[in-house]
């Protein structure tokens, strides 16, 4: 008995004593960073040729049937080229498309609202949002590195995008980039 006391009080000493560097490792990496590393906006995109192995491209990757890649093309899984790029030859592949996305920013196809806020004319948008977002949320925002896993991010579906913690704000355009969540719905 005295040797199964021992080593739970072993174990209860050592598993205390790693929950706290995970609580001092996790406070330090929610610590307002000065703002060392800034978002790198890609406002000028050249889409070259893109068929070329060398020319890589990050796509959002979870479309069942869409994909957008960081050069802001959407196209369907089927176009997409093994670098990561949408075949721009294909009459289907639209460049910054906002389709299903309302003026508020908000948009029903993930994929889009991706396209859509990679839009150059959005950074300044963007930019306001980061400067005026919660520190909480300007944290989880500051870790992304460019435009591209910036709009992704944001288009992801937030609380922000949720009324009592279950129903979505707009349950058809739940995907956002805009600086403001949707409209609530009346109970």
């Amino acid at each position: 008995l005295g040797v199964v006391f021992g080593l739970s009080l072993v174990y209860f000493i050592t598993s205390t004593f790693k929950q706290e560097e995970r609580m001092v490792r996790d406070r330090n990496l929610l610590q307002v960073q000065e703002h060392e590393q800034p978002i790198m906006w890609k406002v000028k995109f050249s889409s070259g040729n893109s068929s070329q192995l060398s020319n890589q491209c990050r796509n959002s990757v979870q479309g069942k049937l869409l994909i957008t890649d960081e050069l802001g093309y959407v196209c369907e899984r089927k176009d997409l080229l093994v670098n990561g790029c949408c075949n721009v030859n294909v009459p289907s592949t639209k460049l910054y498309s906002c389709d299903s996305c309302l003026p508020n920013g908000c948009c029903s196809i993930y994929e889009y609202c991706v396209s859509c806020c990679l839009q150059p004319s959005k950074q300044h948008l963007l930019e306001r949002f980061l400067n005026r977002a919660a520190i909480a949320f300007q944290n989880l925002f500051m870790a992304v590195e460019d435009h591209f896993e910036l709009c992704l991010a944001k288009c992801r579906t937030s609380s922000q995008s949720v009324q009592h913690e279950n129903t979505y704000r707009d349950p058809i355009a739940k995907y956002c980039y805009g600086e403001y969540p949707p409209e609530l719905l009346p109970v």
